[in-house]
């Protein structure tokens, strides 16, 4: 499989990742990561990042993509009806 085809598979970007807190070790960041992982709407996970000379555990957070999904929806459409309503005012007055 070409990375085309990966491409094409369907990969959707989701809600950005949020840094929750740093650590030295692996142990003290997949603790949090457990903890965090409890919350039922939370995606969590680790992550080795920083520059050569100061590496770091990250834990990183982000809503679910379904979810963030739906709540986008729902402002869209939550706007387009308070569009239409104040268009609907401006049409009664004349």
């Amino acid at each position: 499989m070409s990375t085309e085809e990966v491409a094409k598979a369907g990969h959707k970007e989701g809600p950005a990742w949020e840094i929750v807190a740093k650590y030295a070790t692996y142990e003290e960041a997949d603790q949090v990561r457990l903890e965090l992982a409890m919350q039922e709407d939370l995606q969590v996970k680790v992550h080795w990042q920083g520059n050569a000379v100061s590496r770091y555990f990250a834990v990183k957070t982000r809503q679910d993509p379904s979810i963030a999904l739906e709540e986008a929806l729902n402002a869209r459409r939550a706007e387009k009806k308070k569009r239409k309503a104040k268009l609907n005012k401006k049409r009664r007055k004349k």
